[in-house]
């Protein structure tokens, strides 16, 4: 976090101008075309729902705010903001003020941050002073039960209350802060009725040592905050427990790089200040630290974080890396290609956080609805009950004990993590087996598809041909067609250069015609090599093959037919979505004999072939008209209006660029059965969240009344409070080890492995 930007939050919190940090926040954020930007900022101080609502609400009173979402587990709000309204420049130091007006600090977000770190070691220091401080109080409470005199008595008394005295401000001060905050500026949450609890039972006992009374509660009152700060330490834990994934992956990423000026000389400097076109030095067991192209050396690059493949890939000059992949063997002299937070890694970070953020989840938002309106249900529940007993029995005390019970056992811990924690372990449990999440409402979709719609070329298949009939062609005819496929960076001219030895550029009047093919005017004459319409003049037949025809003067030579080979485990993730009740079509823009075959080799009905880009989402529409939710999966920039339009969409990450950005999700491994995968683990998300709203309201239900009717102290309401907390987070945590058990684990199995072969 930079000094700039935290003077920005304390400037702007007092109405005063901060244009260099103004600055400083426009240089920080990133550039999402169409006139629109992004910043993310750290706000500590979002806990529960009606945090989230607060903070988002704030946020889009501003015209400029085109939208905002807060990532509860990583308490982080994301903003899409617009560059100019009404022909004035935003000052994006107004979305820190309208945060700060509700109450919240703000700064800018750093991925590398020891934020959480630092919180932990001081939850743990305050769990160990209150669990000491209620471990001697109760000691001198033992004296009191026992029968001390009352001289004795009031001496216990006392020295409880120091002792309970600043234990509960050191301790407690991360209730009483947030609830202050929240009082401060006109809104509550789940961190008041704590405060008022362990103030009111504290006040209580105070006041009866003062008077000499028998009974006091100093260590119901310590213990009491004992067990809510062990609840709010775990769920820390918990939460950082199903952040892993996103640690882990952002740990891939180096602190800094050696750069080498043009003089020669090099300076190690953080990857946050390298820029696109600048020259690094990497060494043999490094990480990639930007994206970049090899501009010397050679060597051998662990890219499994990009494609799961556990064997390395040789780069060499001209070779594009990504960032974080591991140079394995020689050192290399790279060429930035792009900034740190526009790298591979940060996109599939920013995927992974987007997925955690909620998006527009309809689960997410009736969660933080409800968290929204509880508090201040809690405290009319609680200040009926104090009425309530106070007519019935008329004792004051033991009416304040149990509305502090009522206080306590009805905070809506549970509820507000009903829906994050399982998109947080889904999220993560996704990205293990190789898909990344870049809207966490794609995951509810996703779960209520019942319809595949699959691209064919680059999608079903590898988008790599094959040639297949090379035995079949004399050695001096696959030479020359070889000869000539070094002019074009086409699939098929690279599958035809692959399939022969090295060969020199054929000499000659070279031309491409996209579409067509390669001519090349020699003395012998005019060879072609492309479709057979354009080599022979004959459109012919291809049988249901791609075909590449050398000719030389028209007259045929060699007949080259492709295979473009299906993804892995193809046949195995269409068999598994009909296991799963859903059915699969095909929407290609490739010939529709080659399309036939394909269905017809992975046994898939609904085909259809020499499809424009409207066209396909003409078939997606006509799906929706029927009553489908489809899931579509495309890869090529034709791909992206369907993948735009579809009820939910998914991506290799060999996909275009456009395509990527489009879809929904992208799926990093090899593999079809990424498909299914994603599906189930939508499937089972969705039901956990069910589960947890069942267990959170089923609580309360039982709680409740409890509380009410004075059969809870408020030691035991903070246990039970704790522990609802804890089961909604463990049951979260059951994504992980039962999915493996579902209906598609040997689908993911095979993704992890990342070697299957058809």
């Amino acid at each position: 976090m930079s000094c700039c930007a935290v003077g920005a939050a304390t400037m702007v919190a007092e109405g005063r101008q901060a244009s260099p940090a103004s600055e400083e926040l426009w240089l920080a954020s990133r550039a999402l075309g169409g006139g629109l930007r992004q910043t993310e900022l750290s706000v500590p101080g979002a806990y529960c729902g009606a945090c989230i609502a607060t903070i988002e609400g704030a946020l889009r009173t501003k015209p400029e705010v085109e939208r905002a979402r807060v990532n509860l587990s990583s308490r982080r709000v994301s903003i899409v903001w617009k560059e100019e309204v009404g022909g004035r420049r935003t000052d994006p130091c107004d979305f820190l003020h309208a945060i700060a007006e509700r109450g919240y600090q703000t700064h800018l977000f750093s991925p590398g941050g020891e934020e959480g770190d630092d919180l932990l070691k001081q939850l743990i220091l305050a769990v160990a002073v209150s669990g000491f401080a209620a471990t001697n109080i109760m000691l001198l409470s033992v004296s009191v039960w026992s029968g001390a005199d009352a001289a004795t008595r009031d001496l216990f008394h006392w020295i409880s209350a120091l002792i309970a005295g600043p234990a509960l401000i050191y301790a407690g001060r991360f209730f009483y802060k947030s609830a202050w905050n929240a009082v401060r500026h006109g809104r509550t949450n789940m961190d008041v009725p704590i405060a008022l609890a362990v103030s009111l039972s504290y006040g209580m006992s105070l006041h009866e040592t003062i008077g000499h009374g028998e009974h006091a509660w100093f260590d119901a009152s310590v213990t009491l905050l004992f067990f809510l700060l062990i609840g709010r330490t775990l769920d820390h834990m918990m939460r950082g427990r199903a952040r892993t994934a996103i640690s882990g992956l952002a740990r891939l990423s180096p602190r800094g790089a050696t750069v080498v000026h043009p003089d020669g000389s090099r300076e190690y400097r953080a990857v946050d200040e390298i820029k696109p076109g600048e020259r690094l030095i990497v060494a043999a067991g490094e990480r990639i630290p930007v994206d970049g192209r090899v501009v010397y050396g050679t060597s051998d690059i662990d890219r499994s974080v990009v494609n799961g493949e556990s064997s390395p890939a040789v780069v060499a000059t001209g070779d594009t890396v990504q960032a974080g992949t591991l140079n394995l063997t020689g050192p290399l002299t790279l060429e930035a290609t792009a900034a740190a937070r526009d790298s591979f890694i940060a996109e599939i970070i920013g995927m992974m956080e987007a997925a955690e953020g909620g998006g527009r989840a309809r689960y997410r938002r009736i969660a933080d609805r409800a968290a929204r309106f509880y508090s201040p249900a809690v405290h009319l529940l609680a200040l009926l009950t104090f009425v309530g007993w106070m007519l019935v029995e008329g004792d004051v005390r033991h009416a304040l004990l149990i509305a502090v019970a009522v206080l306590i056992i009805t905070c809506p811990c549970a509820l507000g993590l009903a829906v994050p924690v399982v998109q947080v372990v889904a999220a993560g449990r996704l990205f293990q087996g190789g898909v990344m999440v870049k809207d966490g409402s794609a995951m509810e979709r996703l779960a209520e598809i019942d319809m595949v719609l699959l691209d064919k070329t680059g999608t079903l298949t590898i988008g790599r041909p094959r040639l297949v009939n090379a035995h079949e062609i004399a050695p001096c005819r696959l030479a020359k067609a070889a000869a000539i496929a070094l002019h074009s960076r086409h699939p098929i001219a690279v599958a035809i250069q692959n399939s022969a030895r090295a060969v020199s550029p054929l000499a000659g009047g070279i031309r491409e015609i996209p579409g067509a093919g390669i001519e090349v005017k020699t003395e012998d004459g005019v060879y072609r090599l492309g479709s057979r319409n354009f080599a022979v003049g004959n459109p012919g037949s291809d049988g249901g093959q791609s075909q590449a025809i050398l000719s030389l003067d028209f007259r045929e030579l060699a007949c080259f037919r492709f295979e473009d080979r299906p993804r892995p485990a193809s046949r195995e993730s269409i068999e598994a979505l009909a296991r799963l009740d859903i059915a699969t079509g095909i929407l290609s823009g490739d010939r529709e004999p080659v399309v036939a075959a394909l269905a017809g080799s992975l046994g898939i009905s609904n085909w259809h072939g020499d499809l424009s880009p409207r066209e396909k989402v003409k078939a997606c529409d006509a799906a929706a008209e029927a009553g489908h939710k489809a899931l579509v999966v495309g890869d090529g920039i034709n791909d992206a209006p369907v993948l735009r339009a579809a009820h939910v969409s998914m991506a290799p990450a060999t996909a275009a660029d456009v395509g990527r950005q489009a879809a929904d999700f992208v799926f990093m491994h090899e593999p079809l059965s990424a498909v299914p995968f994603a599906i189930e683990t939508s499937r089972h998300a969705g039901r956990l969240i069910r589960q947890n709203f069942a267990l959170a309201i089923g609580y309360n239900v039982i709680a409740v009344p409890i509380a009410i009717l004075g059969y809870a102290t408020p030691l035991i309401a903070a246990v039970a409070m704790s522990t609802s907390s804890l089961v909604v987070v463990f049951n979260a945590l059951r994504l992980k080890r039962t999915l493996a058990a579902g209906k598609v684990a040997k689908a993911a199995a095979l993704i992890q492995s990342g070697a299957v072969t058809s």
